[in-house]
């Protein structure tokens, strides 16, 4: 890899990935969709919903058993709608743990001159309640966060990404690096032209799932970054 293309800026996601909330939002969706009468069960949710803006993933979720695209937005609003009081009601006491190693991660990079950005399908309110549990505060743990609400089109789409590399001073894709739990943040990174994308194991799929996204590197543990950089930047 030449200099100018080395990854100056690595966009991690949130939840399964460096936030470890043992799935609760997936808990969540599943309630809210199945109070509707279906019968989904967490690892669908997991599979088709993983990644993804929430209510986009709610409709992705349902639409195989609905026949009208109108009876499915009005149930997936609906299903949205309970999701966030379902979801709020679970944050008031939920305990929430960073994955091992990563606050030490972020302070690597952040000293080695690489930028660190959060991005996320929940929206604003969501990342910033999780945040504020772990004690996070841009500037200081971490550079950016974008969330679902600061673009129109979420993940797969790129836009994410381009936010973050607007918001660290980053214009070459190249020199991007972006990882998560889930094939859709493989996807994302691919459709931004980052040189970097990678799957870790610890949330939503598995090694298998992940796979199947082509991403340069699976890893079991966000630590393993370390020694992937370093081998990018020889």
């Amino acid at each position: 890899m030449s200099e100018k293309n080395y990854i100056k800026l690595i966009v991690f996601d949130m939840a399964g990935t460096t936030v470890n909330e043992n799935n609760v939002v997936y808990k969540s969706l599943q309630q809210a969709i199945n109070k509707l009468g279906h019968d989904f069960s967490l690892n669908n949710v997991l599979l088709i919903g993983g990644g993804k803006e929430k209510l986009q993933a709610i409709r992705d979720i349902m639409k195989p058993v609905y026949s009208s695209a109108e009876d499915l937005e009005k149930d997936a609003q609906i299903a949205f709608a309970d999701f966030l009081t379902i979801l709020k009601a679970a944050y008031k006491n939920l305990e929430v743990n960073t994955y091992k190693g990563t606050c030490e991660l972020f302070s690597y990079l952040r000293q080695h001159g690489i930028k660190v950005a959060l991005n996320t399908g929940y929206n604003e309110q969501t990342a910033l309640s999780l945040l504020e549990k772990l004690g996070w505060k841009e500037g200081e743990t971490f550079d950016a966060l974008i969330t679902a609400d600061d673009v129109k089109n979420s993940r797969p789409a790129p836009d994410m990404i381009y936010v973050a590399m607007e918001k660290c001073g980053i214009s070459n894709a190249k020199q991007v690096a972006k990882i998560g739990d889930s094939v859709v943040d493989i996807e994302e990174g691919k459709s931004a032209g980052c040189g970097l994308t990678l799957g870790v194991t610890t949330g939503a799929q598995t090694s298998e799932q992940l796979n199947t996204a082509d991403p340069d590197f699976i890893i079991d543990s966000l630590v393993e970054l370390k020694e992937i950089i370093a081998l990018e930047t020889v």
